[in-house]
């Protein structure tokens, strides 16, 4: 008898199913042999592979629908052959979410359909009809700025990657049979939302959130900055004099194309005499929940004590404040007295005037406090993607770095949701 389907027998499992008897597993082989302690049984040009039927039996009919059905007497065998089922399909999901959680949680915990309004208020586009294509869901291309910002991926990988991925199509909320997004769609959408003033009231509104989650800032809070990276620009000693004073360096402006690949905004700056190029990204994060409260960019060379005012965040419970010695001096003593914060920032040591053993153990205990903030840094690191970024100019690496700073967030409320759930 000829293979109905015309695949390998080899790859399918049989089921035996029997009113009286309970259900059993054969397979199918293409020559005889034994299997376990089955027997091999030929039926035409088919080895029908048994554990349990006792004596060769005569096929008496073969469906092939998909799913092959062989009649023997009145036994029923189904069997599938290289191909999977939907339960199949269903088990390798439930399998790859097992592994690696994360995302499935992030769907899961996250309220998405919250941040709607905002992101339809940036997403707004004046049509003058109704013909062409509709518009993506922002929620999608929102979920999809998330994963960026999860593995610091670009807008052309960021593309191929959900594509390829079955755990990105599941979290942005697409099937396979459904069109991806493409990287001039990802980054037109961004750049709508940092056009409206979006990201910062993203950023807000799930802070709201945590508020009303119980997760209030509190304990204090600590500021710091850490450098972000960018390409470095090859530029000449007078070309950099030119953008150091404000001014468009000559011939620039004539081609266009040169123009738009120039970073006028990014700066160098020296910490433990290594010279930095790049932005930075200042934040203040509250010690009981070690969220971020409040951020701010800045060119590289701006000194972390400007920021100072810019970040402390009023609504914390507490008045403590930590930060390391950046921010030490009487002026900025003065000033948390003023506004009616307790400075718990670390001393400084001048030339000639070094600290006292007193000073130090009081900054090693403060330390203790601070080092919490370092857990920001380091987790954007190592697992995040790291900090280095692409984007040009000052207002485009705002936007990317609140979007940076609000996917940090949450993913400290899966963490914070987890200690909780744990401790119940």
């Amino acid at each position: 008898m000829p293979n109905p389907s015309g695949l390998s027998l080899d790859l399918g499992r049989l089921w035996r199913q029997r009113q009286d008897r309970p259900r059993e597993e054969h397979q199918w082989s293409s020559s005889p042999q034994a299997i376990g302690r089955g027997k091999a049984y030929k039926a035409g040009m088919w080895w029908l592979a048994s554990i349990d039927l006792g004596a060769p039996r005569k096929i008496d009919k073969i469906i092939d629908c998909g799913t092959i059905s062989i009649i023997i007497g009145r036994s029923v065998f189904r069997l599938t052959v290289g191909q999977k089922g939907f339960w199949d399909e269903q088990h390798r999901v439930a399998k790859l979410q097992d592994k690696k959680p994360v995302l499935k949680r992030l769907s899961d915990s996250i309220p998405w359909e919250s941040f709607r309004p905002l992101l339809d208020q940036g997403y707004v586009l004046d049509r003058k009809n109704n013909a062409g294509r509709k518009r993506i869901d922002p929620l999608i291309l929102f979920k999809m700025l998330v994963l960026q910002q999860l593995f610091n991926l670009s807008d052309e990988e960021l593309e191929f990657q959900v594509n390829d991925r079955r755990s990105f199509e599941e979290f942005v909320g697409l099937g396979v049979m459904n069109s991806i997004p493409d990287a001039t769609t990802i980054a037109f959408f961004r750049e709508r939302l940092r056009k409206a003033g979006v990201i910062k009231e993203l950023f807000e509104m799930f802070e709201s959130y945590l508020r009303s989650q119980g997760l209030q800032a509190r304990g204090g809070q600590i500021i710091d900055a850490t450098l972000v990276p960018v390409p470095k620009q090859r530029n000449t000693r007078e070309e950099n004099k030119e953008i150091k004073a404000g001014r468009l360096p000559e011939g620039w402006d004539e081609n266009p194309n040169r123009l738009q690949q120039k970073d006028l905004d990014a700066r160098w700056t020296k910490k433990n005499n290594i010279n930095y190029y790049g932005y930075k990204n200042s934040i203040c994060v509250d010690v009981d929940h070690g969220f971020i409260r409040r951020y701010a960019i800045t060119p590289a060379n701006v000194h972390d004590s400007q920021l100072l005012t810019r970040l402390l965040d009023p609504e914390n419970e507490h008045d403590f404040v930590w930060a390391d010695s950046a921010y030490s001096g009487e002026r900025f003593e003065d000033l948390l007295n003023l506004a009616g914060f307790e400075s718990l920032i670390h001393e400084k040591g001048a030339r000639n005037h070094p600290l006292s053993n007193t000073a130090k153990e009081l900054n090693h205990v403060k330390s203790s406090i601070r080092a919490r903030v370092e857990h920001v840094f380091g987790f954007m690191t190592m697992s995040m993607g790291g900090k280095m970024t692409r984007k040009i100019g000052l207002e485009r690496n705002e936007a990317w770095w609140g979007l940076k700073n609000l996917t940090f967030n949450l993913l400290r409320y899966l963490q914070c949701s987890c200690c909780v759930a744990q401790a119940a």
